[in-house]
Parts: C-alpha cells; structure tokens; sequence
C-alpha cells in the first residue's frame, strides 16, 4: 500500500519532482520510468511494491512538453489514494487486465514526441524493461544516476528522520546488557535484539549481527547457534526502518566479560582511533576518498592494513546501502546535507573481530553524527 513517507508538505515532493524532471534533461533523458521503491517513495511518497502488473511513474524531462502521469493497475489504485496528484499536476491512468500497459506507457510517452532515451528505475523488473524498450524502441540507461543527485543530499525533514532513527537504534544498543551474556546462542541474543528494535521505534529490524569470537572476523556473518562464552568479543551491527521510511544502521563491538584475548584493548584503541579520524576529517569540499583514507592510516600504521577488508562507509536514507560511498577512488566532493557511515574495521580471521560504525551527515561546516553511544569497547557482565 501507499503512505506519506513523511507527512510532509506536498510542495516537498513538487520540488523533488521538479529537480527530478530537470536533472533528466541535462542527462539527455526524454523522461523517468520509475516503478515502485526507494525511487518512487522519495518522489511521492508512495511505498509501494513492484508485482507482474506494471505500475510506474512516467515522468517527462523539463521542456518535454508533457506532464507527469502515474499508471497503475486499477485494482491498485486504492493503495496510491494519499499520493497528492492534484497538488503535484500528476495525472492518474489506471489499466485493467487484458490490456497492454506497456504500450499505453509507449502512448503516454509519446505526448511529448517519440521518446529516443529513457531513463528506468534501477530496481525495474526485467519483466517490465524489455515490454516497455520494445513498445516505446527508445534507448534505456538507468535512472540511478539522475536521482543519486537528488537523493545524495538530504533535506532538513530527511535529516530530522535520520536523526530520529539514530536515537531509536541508540536505545537499542543502551540495552544490550540485557541481551547479550554468556551461555546464549548468537540467534537467542540476536532474537531479543529484533524485539528491541520494534519497541524502540522501528517498523522491523532490517538486520541483526551478532558475530561471537571468530564470527566477528566475518564482516557479514549473520547469527548462529555458537553459544556465547565469558571472554568473548561481539561485533553487533543493527537496523532497520522508522515509520517514516528512514533507516538506522550502527555498530558496536562488546566484550562479555574481561576479553580472553591479550590483544583485543590494544588492538580495539586502534580501531577507535581510525574511526574517529575519519568523522573528524568529514566536511564539505573533502573527497570521499579522503575520508577513506582517514580511516585506513591508522590502522595500517599499526599493521593491521590488510585485515581493514571493506569500504569505510556507505549512504544511508530510504535505502540502508545508497549513495555516496565512501571507498577509494572516489573522487566524489562531499557536500551538507549527505548521509552515510563511518565504519572502519579489523578482522583477525580465526580469532575476532571489530567494528564501530556510526551515521554521520555533512553540515555546513563539518560533521554531525546521528549517533550517540560511546565509541569504547563496552565490557558487559559475564
């Protein structure tokens, strides 16, 4: 079904529309297809799912001529009744079973010309790709790369929910004490932790990691039925969304009990070090790869270099992985209102593992982080 997903102003996503419609022309784009997901929510506020009956927002390019039009499956209709159209200037066209939607997108098209490149949402079926190429003939390339322009700089109610999410998370990882001790399995902990999250705030919890001693090392691992043991190292990452459609994300490592492992303060202090560096080197004109490199020095400089196995951070908004990513190479110049982690790690393959990661959001003239619970390695009783 359809919701607002933020209960915002229509005029908020008038302009989202407006910016999406012009970034298309500059792209060489004729229109947008965009089908049901992260895309459409942030134009519409419309969270909606993608099944085999098309459903998609046509929206023309600046200058195109024509205006933006949502076609859905009339038995759909109902789900999109909080979508504005009358404030947006959306027309709404519905379809019945039996009939081609693919060729009445190409018609719709075609109000504005002979459409000769479109841009499709990057989540777009590839049932519904390859009947709209070949009803409209037009060239298609993906959509992301227009509404990552977009979608890369939060406005201030996207902020606001971002920062509303960081709390929610926050609280959960206030409580862990009361989840995780020895003599209970990672899925036990992990369980209590999902509960958690939905009873501070979230609509579901997106992920759980729980990684016990050598499960720390692996940067994915999920949960398992290892049972828990006094000296352990535990690597926990959590999220989810908020009603709004915004997610959390964040990681923290614990010990259950004084760690077994003689290593683990030293080694630990080096990782917070990196982590801090790479917030405090966040500002705009800073180039993603910048703040990657923050994060690495230091944890190469203590020999750990190859044991740091994944990027430093990734966006973070209606989607839990989104734009900007912050890994090396990336030239990209950060700008306010962006969004995303910091999440250096270390990995000793076999024995534990760390992580600290936090979401922090480019201002004006440095950085705020949404998070808020200390960056130590927190020892929990056994």
């Amino acid at each position: 079904m359809a919701t607002d997903s933020l209960k915002q102003d229509p005029a908020v996503f008038a302009a989202r529309l407006s910016r999406a419609a012009a970034t298309a022309a500059t792209a060489d784009l004729d229109a947008l297809l965009i089908t049901p997901g992260s895309d459409l929510r942030y134009l519409l506020g419309a969270r909606g799912e993608s099944f085999e009956r098309l459903s998609t927002l046509v929206l023309p390019a600046t200058g195109n001529g024509a205006a933006p039009v949502l076609v859905l499956p009339k038995l759909e209709a109902p789900g999109y009744a909080d979508v504005p159209a009358d404030e947006l200037g959306i027309e709404i066209v519905t379809w019945v079973d039996g009939e081609d939607p693919h060729a009445l997108v190409a018609d719709l098209l075609r109000r504005g010309g002979a459409p000769s490149r479109l841009g499709v949402a990057d989540v777009m079926p590839a049932l519904h790709t390859l009947p709209l190429g070949a009803a409209t003939g037009a060239e298609q390339v993906l959509a992301g790369s227009v509404l990552r322009e977009l979608r890369m700089r939060k406005d201030a109610a996207e902020i606001e929910a971002l920062r509303t999410a960081g709390a929610a998370i926050d609280r959960v990882h206030a409580r862990m004490a009361e989840f995780l001790r020895a003599g209970r399995t990672e899925a036990q902990v992990g369980a209590d932790i999902a509960a958690a999250i939905v009873e501070e705030g979230h609509t579901e919890a997106d992920f759980v990691i729980v990684g016990s001693a050598a499960n720390g090392a692996s940067p994915h691992h999920a949960l398992s039925d290892r049972v828990i043991e006094a000296g352990d190292v535990v690597v926990v990452d959590i999220g989810g969304p908020i009603p709004s459609g915004y997610n959390s994300d964040c990681t923290r490592t614990y010990a259950v009990g004084e760690p077994s492992q003689p290593d683990v303060r030293e080694t630990y202090a080096v990782l917070q070090a990196a982590q801090d560096a790479a917030v405090r080197a966040v500002r705009p004109g800073a180039t993603a790869e910048s703040i990657d490199a923050a994060a690495r020095e230091p944890i190469a400089a203590a020999g750990f270099g190859e044991q740091f196995i994944h990027r430093t951070g990734h966006g973070i908004g209606l989607d839990v992985h989104e734009e900007p990513y912050i890994v090396g190479g990336s030239t990209l110049e950060l700008e306010a209102g962006m969004a995303f982690s910091i999440e250096p790690g270390i990995y000793q393959s076999g024995r534990w593992g760390a992580r600290i990661e936090d979401i922090v959001i480019v201002t004006d003239d440095g950085v705020l982080s949404v998070n808020s619970q200390p960056h130590d390695l927190v020892v929990l009783p056994a």
